[in-house]
């Protein structure tokens, strides 16, 4: 019990015991650059195909009340290509907390010489839930705190924004998901509470043919969140043949990440990620997990396509 208590609070005290929560509030992905719809609205049918992608992540394993997230991502163009459209459903949990979403995105985009360009809108709405009442202040609970005497289940409405370029060999996009601050906590005589903060989103990547067979695909991607320090993740990706990819990945001051990617065929691609802290906390957990399944539809199958890699 007291185990799991200790980790309970000290996950929960990471996003809702300051004044304003600092910490990025955002789930947090390893293989963003497959999605980037969840971070930027305009990315919305930039595949020029329907794509759909799933992905479930399992964060710090090993301790109780650790993240894990799932998602679901599906996003088309237009018949005319000049719009884009998404759709995203979510689960993210974190210790006592618990947010189940719905984003619809949509994106309209100008072709240009070797590229396109891309404004993007999203709307949400989310489920927040607390349930505080779960938490045992000692081994029988029967400690009471008024911290701890009330749940929260609120649902939350939300708007964003983002810009996004993309070419065969190069996308940038920035973006913020969530513009207003949302309350997460009950404001409880005037004692402090716990909002949403605006998060911003910068991500860029680029595609580098070294020879028939090989090409290197490295992307970069900036968080910052208002009180918090900037957290970059720069990836690196080996593609063997269009077929397999084999990457490495660092977050400053968090983690390193090895990552496998598998082009099963035009339609299908599968990756796995594992990510291992750098700071003290890899003594308390085995690593990060996550699982990503691309399938896109609308391919003939006697037409062969270049493979997409962003």
């Amino acid at each position: 019990m007291k185990k799991y208590l200790y980790s309970v609070i000290i996950i929960f005290m990471l996003i809702s015991s300051a004044k304003e929560s600092k910490a990025q509030q955002d789930a947090m992905y390893s293989q963003y650059m497959f999605n980037i719809l969840a971070l930027n609205p305009a990315y919305a049918g930039s595949r020029n195909v329907i794509s759909a992608t799933a992905l479930h992540r399992e964060q710090w394993t090993g301790i109780s009340g650790a993240p894990k997230t799932t998602m679901f991502t599906i996003d088309a163009p237009s018949d005319n290509k000049k719009l884009g459209f998404g759709l995203e459903v979510y689960n993210d949990k974190l210790g006592i907390t618990n947010a189940s979403g719905l984003v619809l995105s949509s994106a309209y985009r100008i072709r240009m010489d070797k590229g396109t360009l891309s404004f993007g809108l999203q709307g949400s709405v989310e489920n927040f839930k607390a349930d505080y009442s779960s938490v045992s202040l000692d081994e029988n609970g029967n400690l009471p705190d008024p911290a701890f005497d009330q749940n929260i289940n609120a649902l939350h409405f939300n708007f964003g924004t983002g810009i996004y370029y993309n070419s065969d060999k190069f996308y940038f996009g920035i973006s913020v998901p969530k513009l207003y601050p949302n309350r997460l906590s009950p404001n409880r005589n005037n004692r402090s509470v716990s909002k949403e903060e605006m998060h911003l989103f910068l991500l860029t990547g680029f595609l580098f043919d070294l020879n028939q067979d090989f090409k290197l695909r490295p992307s970069f991607l900036l968080k910052g969140v208002r009180g918090a320090p900037l957290e970059g993740d720069f990836n690196a990706t080996l593609w063997i043949k269009d077929i397999v990819g084999i990457g490495g990945q660092y977050r400053t001051s968090a983690d390193i990440s090895g990552s496998l990617e598998i082009q099963i065929s035009q339609q299908i691609r599968l990756g796995y990620a594992y990510d291992r802290s750098i700071t003290n906390l890899s003594n308390y957990n085995n690593g990060s997990h996550e699982i990503m399944l691309r399938y896109e539809f609308g391919f003939d199958k006697d037409k062969t396509i270049s493979p997409r890699y962003f």
